[in-house]
Order: C-alpha cells, then sequence, then structure tokens
C-alpha cells in the first residue's frame, strides 16, 4: 500500500475515528503493519497513533481479539484463551514442530550467530540438513555472513518471521535459559 487514507477534513481527528481506521487497516492486512505504515496511511502523528493504539486495545478489551506487536508491526488475534477451542474445531491448524527442529531453533535463537557445527556441538548429535531445510522454508532462520575460519561456515540468524511466529517483538524477550548445571545436580 502506498496511498495515504485521508481520515478527516478537519484539523483534529477523533482518536476513536483514528482507532477505527487502524482496526479496519489491521482486519484487511495479510501481514502486520508497522507504525510508520500506520502513520503514512492514516496521516497521524506518532502520539495520535499512539493514543489510538491504546483506544484499540481498551475496545478489543471486551471482545475476543487482541491487539499484538510483533517484530514485524501490528496484528490482530484471537485471545489466547479461545486456543482450545480453535485446535479442537480445526486441528488442521495444528502443526508439530519435532524436539529436533525445536531444540536447534532454540541454540540458534539463544546463540546466534552459529555455524552448523556450533548446533552440533551443543546438541551433541549430527544436525539434519533436513531440519535446518524446514527453518529456512518456514522463513525462521537465515544466512548472514561466513565465519572467518577453514571453510568459511555460514553463520545463521533468526529472522522477524521467527519473531512473528512465536509472538515476540524481540530476541531480549525470549524466557532466560535455565542453569542447565543446578538442573543436573539435582539429578
Amino acid at each position: 500500500m502506498s496511498i495515504s487514507v485521508p481520515i478527516s477534513s478537519e484539523k483534529s481527528k477523533s482518536l476513536e475515528e483514528i482507532s477505527r481506521h487502524i482496526e479496519v487497516l489491521l482486519h484487511a492486512s495479510e501481514a502486520p503493519l508497522t507504525a510508520g505504515a500506520l502513520k503514512k496511511y492514516l496521516s497521524v502523528s506518532t502520539k495520535e497513533l499512539t493514543d489510538a493504539l491504546g483506544l484499540l486495545q481498551e475496545r478489543l478489551d471486551t471482545g475476543v481479539l487482541r491487539l499484538h506487536e510483533t517484530a514485524s508491526g501490528y496484528r490482530l488475534q484471537i485471545a489466547d484463551s479461545y486456543s482450545s477451542l480453535i485446535q479442537r474445531v480445526f486441528p488442521q491448524r495444528q502443526e508439530r514442530l519435532s524436539q529436533a527442529l525445536l531444540e536447534t531453533l532454540s541454540v540458534i535463537a539463544y546463540k546466534q550467530p552459529v555455524t552448523r557445527s556450533d548446533i552440533e556441538h551443543v546438541r551433541g548429535v549430527t544436525l539434519s540438513s533436513n531440519i535446518l531445510r524446514q527453518l529456512f522454508d518456514k522463513g525462521w532462520i537465515v544466512e548472514k555472513g561466513h565465519k572467518d575460519t577453514l571453510g568459511r561456515p555460514a553463520l545463521l540468524h533468526t529472522t522477524a518471521q521467527f519473531l512473528d511466529a512465536f509472538g515476540l517483538t524481540h530476541l531480549d524477550e525470549l524466557p532466560p535459559m535455565p542453569d542447565m548445571e543446578a538442573i543436573q545436580s539435582m539429578q
């Protein structure tokens, strides 16, 4: 979208009207919309946008949708309390991720940039090419540069799509790593 949608001809725009326009755009969009894009499309200031987003969230709190910010922008999503209903009615939407895939993704997310051999060292097993292929196909990881060692292995990083898929805006929102030594000493 590259056009600007005028909200009204009045100099001061109603926050309620702005919040409704944001809601319409988020419903119509196939992907999250950034704050910059919303400001551009609606011709509003940062303060107006922030206030309107707050108003939209207040209005949505009485329903089943939530305003959610991800690394790629804002989106509307169904409240978490309804996930069991969705999974029961639409089981085909469930996607099972293998333990190996989740372990590999965790190593990349927490230790990035990493190489394939770094992942194998942490996991203690050979990394299947199929697992990396799945992560690349989902758009959750990318190669960014090469390690300055023998063979110049590719450095793997997570993407904004990874953050979006797990409902995160930044990597620092990942839960803290458990203290493995303390866990092992308990056994």
